[in-house]
């Protein structure tokens, strides 16, 4: 499958790195606004680059594109890719207005195109099989979902004020986690509260940096998001469902599994993984496998568009939460 991946920042060139890697893409195009970067990465892996992404989407060559760009160019990537025909794999979130995210919906409606939002931790060896034991039965009834997500330090005040928010950056895919491990059907509640407790710039940009989230699904179970932009002691992403029949639980992972017995402390392990590209760096080439797969096998995906939408919606449900001071009922198939 050959692929043109738009952008050439952080996310791009990790997108550019694996799709080089993999034995079933061919890396055809970079394209980037800043043309030197993309002609740098693209020189790199012997592929073409340009900043007109019509040249990219008109090249009959090209099966796939990755959209790795800013947010507020997403919507428009998509359509025209879609538009052109291509496969898309595009980084959450769709957009950080609802609106745009149905305007695009409209424009791509019957197309028939594949089209997957990057929730890269569905990918995660331990994720997913947090999933597959919840969904094969084994806790039974899923009654309480708890998710933490912690930061292991906070972003600079410059990004937080073109972020979109705490829910709408940080927390976008813990919801897309709930909803895929709890598969809600109907309407459901959401409350938020949020606090500055680590770095008085971000409340002065008019953001949280430590919140909470309580769900309440339409069957009763609840699902709690417990999310930092600090953490001293690493980067701390666990998952845990309890049901009828029992727990399962997705640990943190650590730089190495040693343990230390002495003196001075017992059982004392080594520190988290710094960060989340050390944390999740191998779901990314796990989701380039399953998006050809699912692309040339004609297979349904998963993280689709409308799994994007909903991280929206819950998101957006989220701040008003905030805001207002009040609990928000919510119909994700409204």
């Amino acid at each position: 499958m050959k692929f043109c991946v738009f952008g050439a920042g952080r996310m791009g060139a990790q997108h550019i790195a694996n799709v080089a890697a993999n034995e079933n893409a061919v890396l055809e195009y970079v394209v980037d606004v800043d043309l030197s970067r993309a002609q740098a990465l693209a020189a790199r892996y012997g592929a073409k680059a340009t900043d007109n992404p019509r040249v990219a989407l008109n090249d009959p060559a090209v099966d796939a594109v990755i959209i790795a760009s800013a947010t507020n160019t997403h919507v428009d990537l998509i359509v025209d890719a879609a538009k052109a025909g291509k496969a898309v794999l595009c980084e959450k979130p769709i957009d950080l207005d609802i609106a745009r995210v149905d305007y695009c919906a409209q424009q791509i409606s019957g197309l028939n195109v594949p089209i997957m939002i990057g929730f890269q931790r569905r990918f995660d060896a331990t994720h997913m099989a947090v999933r597959k034991a919840v969904a094969g039965g084994e806790v039974g009834q899923v009654e309480v979902i708890t998710i933490v997500s912690r930061d292991p330090s906070p972003p600079p005040a410059s990004y937080i004020k073109v972020s979109g928010g705490q829910f709408h950056d940080q927390m976008i895919h813990d919801f897309d986690m709930a909803l895929w491990l709890a598969e809600p059907k109907g309407s459901l509640e959401i409350c938020a509260m949020g606090s500055n407790l680590v770095d008085p710039a971000i409340g002065e940009a008019g953001d949280t940096d430590t919140a909470q989230v309580l769900i309440r699904f339409a069957n009763g179970a609840f699902c709690r998001i417990d999310c930092s932009r600090r953490a001293t002691y690493g980067y701390d992403q666990r998952v845990e469902v309890f049901g009828s029949k029992g727990m399962v639980t997705s640990a943190n992972l650590l730089k190495t599994g040693i343990e230390r017995f002495g003196a001075a402390a017992t059982n004392a392990r080594d520190t988290l993984l710094p960060g989340f590209m050390e944390r999740y760096l191998p779901t990314y080439a796990t989701e380039l496998d399953y998006f050809i797969d699912a692309v040339s096998n004609e297979r349904k995906i998963e993280s689709d568009f409308q799994s994007g939408r909903k991280a929206v919606l819950l998101a957006d449900a989220a701040r008003k939460s905030l805001k207002e001071g009040t609990v928000v009922r919510l119909d994700l198939d409204a």
